[in-house]
């Protein structure tokens, strides 16, 4: 295959391709529209799809596809050949600027959230230039963004596009102010770090809650989990290790900048972290990493699980967040420099990141808010559900004393030896790093770790975004309208801190004190579930940032609402009743298999040996039938509330009794299950243990 750098982004129509095949005068106008968002023209889009049609085909590639992000979750695809009749009775390979620009999909089966009746089926795909095309198994692969017929957004592209443009102009506005005149725009990049399970793929198979729901709703805990911390960056298994090995390969083809692989905390799990891209190009490829590790998983005999929680007992998996803002000229808005005290321009886009934070909290909550999220946030091995930022000690005393008006003691930079002569000296970072904290500073960026693994990263940037947008609209109103532009800087970055000091936490955030102080005494909210969460976004202030920068109507605002919350409830209906049908067809009669097994055993016993006691079979049949008779009425109760659920036509009242009732229903018919799992025989358990699944993969 040759180098790295050889087939790196081979399967991308990027900036190389593009300068080779494109004419100049094509291509300054279309990076023009890529880079300072000037308008497409119809003939330079005709060219573009000429040039994109035979390097697709000549790469292999026979069909085309709109590449969208549909509120499902997941990127969807209508695959289109290149063919066209020609006179002879042939065909000819043929492509337009028009089916590059827009293409026509179903809307009417897409989650609308009541934006669209089953009967408008029409909906527009439209070209995202700023995202590459690509190549995937033989299709070129358009990403673009989703629209009804009227015009509002049924995607996740489309809102995010907006809120980079949104904080664009407002970012813009604090620099011209700054006197900064040669960036033309700024851009937030993020480096998404993606966490996973990998499991054997015989062993899933046998699971039906793995392959219907992504997680297991059943299992006892093996006698070794994550204790030892033997697994956390631990030598890669050789399986693994392939894995690793295809899945860069494929990923490296398309373009994604695949960096750190690395074992994580929890057995049979691991971690991919890409370096920075542009928000926009790093979600699409966030996306497509998702992807592609399922499928490359396949060639390997594994399963690639990207639930927040598919083991009780061991850490979910995440995905943190790494945000930052940086201007088309290289500058990262957030690097605090050699001495950030005096560095104001830092100071404050760094205050307006720390007043959106704690302006907009239930936003940043809410963005990350799922079925499978809700089952890590707070559990001691992910941030808890109250928003918080970690700025270190240098930057918390640099603000405390702009705060009280003290001059700021630099302690300059602290010199790490380490006691051994041969080992390297080398100067300490001015921050540490806190993995309890769900809004921590690192540097140069700002980590948001509270999203699920299987997330779309494209919600929370959206709201973040949005919120800083807000921030910087605001300095820069009082700003361009002040007399006295130093006075009122000053005045403005000491009022952020001062006001909103009780969002910075630097300490345990798994801490229960830390959550009494957070929510009694500093006023934060503790939005622990998705129903407590998802209400936050009907709020007037919420709608008024959105709406006023343009990031969403109130018609999809209410949408996003609807078919969250509806997403929310059926994932747990379907975990429900998947909870039923296993307990039922396979788990009850496995334990009656072995009681009849145990019964006829002390039956045999006692007509060889009549005077022993046989307590152990007296004793264990006696633990399993109570736990039958207790997992029949767990799962009656169950199923009962289940029936309740499906009268109520109200989705705000229906994620209610989820989260009240069916919820602990659940948990309370899996207790009895996994008690019932430590006691019955190996051979007779319907379905591979935690054991066996968690230490399946050589």
């Amino acid at each position: 295959m040759g180098s790295v750098a050889d087939y790196f982004g081979s399967l991308v129509f990027d900036d190389r391709v593009m300068k080779a095949t494109l004419s100049d005068e094509v291509y300054r106008s279309l990076k023009k529209t890529i880079d300072e968002g000037a308008t497409l023209n119809n003939d330079v889009a005709n060219a573009v799809a000429v040039a994109m049609k035979d390097w697709a085909v000549a790469h292999g590639a026979t069909h085309f596809t709109h590449w969208f992000q549909p509120l499902t979750g997941v990127t969807a695809e209508k695959h289109d050949s290149f063919i066209t009749p020609s006179p002879d009775g042939r065909v000819i390979m043929e492509f337009s600027g028009k089916e590059l620009i827009k293409g026509e999909p179903d809307a009417s089966s897409f989650p609308s959230g009541g934006l669209r009746a089953t009967f408008e089926a029409r909906g527009y795909t439209a070209w995202d230039p700023t995202s590459f095309a690509f190549i995937k198994d033989k299709t070129l692969c358009i990403p673009t963004a989703f629209c009804s017929f009227g015009g509002e957004a049924l995607d996740k592209k489309t809102p995010l596009l907006r809120s980079m443009q949104a904080l664009n102009k407002q970012a813009l506005r604090i620099l011209r102010l700054f006197g900064v005149t040669d960036v033309k725009c700024v851009r937030t990049s993020v480096g998404p770090e993606q966490e996973y399970f990998l499991v054997d793929e015989k062993l899933y198979q046998q699971r039906k809650d793995l392959a219907l729901t992504g997680r297991t709703l059943f299992g006892a805990k093996p006698p070794k989990g994550q204790e030892l911390s033997d697994h956390y960056f631990g030598v890669i298994k050789p399986r693994v290790a392939a894995y690793m090995a295809d899945l860069n390969d494929e990923l490296w083809k398309l373009g994604v900048l695949a960096k750190t692989q690395h074992n994580e905390v929890a057995p049979s799990q691991h971690e991919l972290a890409p370096i920075y891209a542009t928000t926009n190009i790093a979600t699409d490829h966030n996306q497509l990493t998702m992807e592609i590790m399922q499928k490359v998983a396949t060639r390997h005999g594994l399963v690639c699980l990207l639930h927040e929680k598919p083991f009780a007992g061991v850490n979910g998996s995440g995905k943190h967040n790494n945000w930052s803002m940086a201007t088309d000229t290289g500058v990262n808005l957030l690097t605090p420099g050699e001495t950030p005290y005096e560095n104001a321009q830092f100071l404050l886009f760094l205050c307006a990141v720390i007043k959106a934070v704690d302006d907009y909290q239930d936003l940043l909550r809410l963005s990350v808010a799922t079925a499978g999220n809700d089952h890590r946030l707070g559990a001691n091995e992910a941030p808890p559900a109250v928003i918080s930022i970690f700025l270190g000690d240098e930057l918390t005393e640099i603000m405390d004393a702009i705060v009280t008006g003290t001059p700021y003691q630099d302690h300059g930079k602290t010199v790490m030896r380490l006691g051994v002569n041969v080992l390297p000296s080398f100067n300490r970072d001015s921050t540490d790093r806190n993995r309890t904290s769900p809004f921590a500073f690192t540097g140069n960026k700002f980590e948001f770790r509270m999203l699920g693994s299987s997330n779309s990263i494209a919600c929370a940037n959206i709201m973040l975004n949005a919120a800083v947008a807000e921030s910087l609209r605001i300095y820069a109103d009082r700003l361009e309208a002040a007399d006295d532009f130093e006075t009122t800087l000053n005045d403005m970055i000491k009022k952020t801190f001062t006001d909103h000091r009780r969002i910075i936490f630097n300490g345990n955030g798994y801490d229960d004190a830390w959550i009494q102080e957070a929510t009694q005494k500093r006023g934060l909210l503790n939005l622990r579930t998705t129903p407590d969460a998802l209400p936050m976004l009907l709020q007037k202030k919420n709608i008024d940032l959105l709406t006023s920068h343009g990031i969403y109507s109130e018609s999809e605002i209410q949408s996003r609402y609807e078919i969250t919350l509806d997403n929310y409830c059926k994932t747990v209906s379907i975990e429900a009743l998947t909870m039923v049908d296993m307990a039922r067809k396979d788990i009850l009669p496995a334990i009656e298999s072995y009681v009849k097994d145990i019964a006829e055993t002390l039956v045999a016993k006692k007509s060889v040996l009549p005077e022993i006691s046989c307590q152990y079979e007296k004793s264990l049949i006696s633990k399993l039938s109570r736990l039958v008779d207790e997992i029949d009425s767990a799962i009656g109760k169950l199923e009962s509330a289940l029936a309740l659920y499906k009268t109520l036509t109200d989705v705000t009242e229906a994620s209610i009794m989820i989260r009240d009732k069916i919820l602990s229903l659940m948990t309370e018919a899996r207790i009895v299950c996994d008690e019932a799992e430590t006691l019955v025989g190996e051979k007779y358990w319907p379905f591979p243990t935690y054991e066996k699944l968690l230490f399946g993969v050589k």
